[in-house]
């Protein structure tokens, strides 16, 4: 076999093999002959039918099945002998497959790049910290309270957060224009349901009043004819309901899955939830830092064959995050949605593995039993959750697999300069994105 390699472009290559014709051709007779003993054919007994029958019949075929098989077996010893890491899967083009002629084929392939990899010595990362106040759990048990509240009627003026029945017509340059009326139509004051300023408008009056506020339609407003445009709605308040709160007490706290009798008790589990999900966040926080770092430190190739099949992971997620809608086929999605992050996904995967690789990291069984322990105590029966997910391999696999990426971000973090900042609660769990808008 002979066996020649191009560098075509950044990490693409140029695959070249020529097998020898004695090796195609002994393993297309030996298939010939095989199917000549098991093959039932009218006019022969079983296993006497010539081999020449056979060839004549099935031949083509038969050398067909044969070459991508070699394809598949030489291309698996070139690349070894090359000392090629393939990413993705190859193209293949057959360059001469005459029978007779030694066979010879081009695979075209991407590889993984050759990284020389940098840690994070000198470099700056901040990492927050956090605690839950009393405040805090106040803020938060309020907040469920809302969730759950109904709605009574009331006589008095309206404020942000009540609900109203309204009818409103909209007038611009003094003309009613399309899709501006509607009757009897329910608005949660604040909720951000209408344009900027019409909510507001309402609030400060009375069930039974009519009166006109002056709004501005957005510059981005969806309908050409009315951005940026100076508008006056009538307004008729049908009716106003305020919220009311639910008590707090047993029948309460079971609608959250919180088997208690006294608030007290109650809200030692609300703490409890919220630190969990604080510390996940401090920890994601932490953990997109020191990744953001690590690929600012080390810029490499990323296969354009790895980043296309995250392109797809993603855009399956997404449509599973709207449900799962059958009617929407993620490939028809724009793969421009998707591409930065994709990109930076197999960024950070193959450098953590190199990570890995040089710190020679393995799974600490200690760490996986800690992680296992947290994700089970969320639930009612926490050994019935430990126990299920040992008798799952792949759960188990997974968690493992968390617990190495918090070794790798440890390692990390240990030639890092780390800068503690204390923060509040509420930036604890505030998105990211969130922070950087603020910022």
């Amino acid at each position: 076999m002979q066996v020649s390699v191009e560098a075509t472009s950044g990490l693409e290559r140029q695959l070249t093999v020529t097998v020898p014709a004695e090796r195609v051709d002994n393993d297309v007779n030996k298939q010939v002959a095989q199917q000549a003993r098991t093959r039932r054919m009218d006019g022969f007994r079983p296993g006497k039918v010539p081999p020449k029958v056979i060839k004549r019949m099935y031949g083509e075929a038969i050398r067909y099945d044969v070459l991508n098989r070699v394809v598949q077996e030489s291309f698996f010893e070139a690349v070894q002998e090359q000392s090629l890491q393939p990413a993705g899967t190859p193209t293949i083009e057959f360059k001469n497959d005459k029978e007779g002629e030694d066979f010879s084929f081009t695979a075209t392939f991407e590889i993984y790049p050759e990284i020389e990899l940098k840690d994070l010595n000198g470099v700056e990362i901040e990492k927050q910290s956090a605690t839950i106040k009393k405040a805090d759990i106040k803020t938060m048990i309020e907040t469920l309270q809302k969730q759950q509240s109904g709605w009574k009627e009331t006589r008095g003026v309206t404020k942000d957060g009540f609900k109203v029945n309204i009818d409103f017509e909209g007038f611009v340059d003094g003309e009613a224009f399309e899709g501006g009326k509607a009757e009897g139509q329910d608005l949660v004051l604040g909720s951000g349901q209408m344009i900027p300023g019409f909510e507001a408008g309402i609030e400060g009056h009375k069930k039974g009043e009519e009166f006109d506020i002056e709004v501005n339609f957005p510059e981005d407003y969806t309908a050409e004819n009315l951005k940026g445009k100076a508008a006056t709605f009538k307004i008729k308040l049908n009716n106003v309901e305020k919220p009311e709160l639910p008590e707090l007490n047993e029948e309460f706290f079971a609608k959250f899955g919180v088997e208690v009798a006294d608030q007290s008790a109650f809200e030692e589990e609300v703490s409890k939830n919220m630190a969990r999900e604080m510390n996940q966040a401090l920890k994601n926080k932490l953990k997109n830092k020191v990744f953001d770092a690590l690929i600012a430190a080390n810029e490499i190739d990323v296969p354009a064959s790895l980043v296309e099949d995250e392109v797809k992971n993603l855009a399956q997620q997404a449509v599973q995050q709207f449900g799962g809608n059958a009617q929407i086929d993620p490939s028809t999605l724009p793969k421009e949605l998707f591409e930065d992050q994709a990109k930076r996904r197999v960024m950070i995967g193959l450098l953590v593995q190199e990570v890995i690789k040089a710190n020679d990291l393995q799974p600490e069984e200690a760490r996986v039993d800690a992680m296992l322990a947290e994700v089970a105590d969320s639930y009612q029966d926490p050994q019935e959750v430990i126990e299920y997910y040992k008798t799952n391999q792949d759960m188990m696999n997974q968690v493992r697999s968390l617990v190495l990426e918090e070794q790798v971000v440890d390692q990390l973090l240990s030639s890092a300069n780390v800068n503690e900042v204390k923060v509040s609660y509420e930036d604890a769990i505030k998105p990211e994105q969130a922070e950087a808008a603020a910022e």
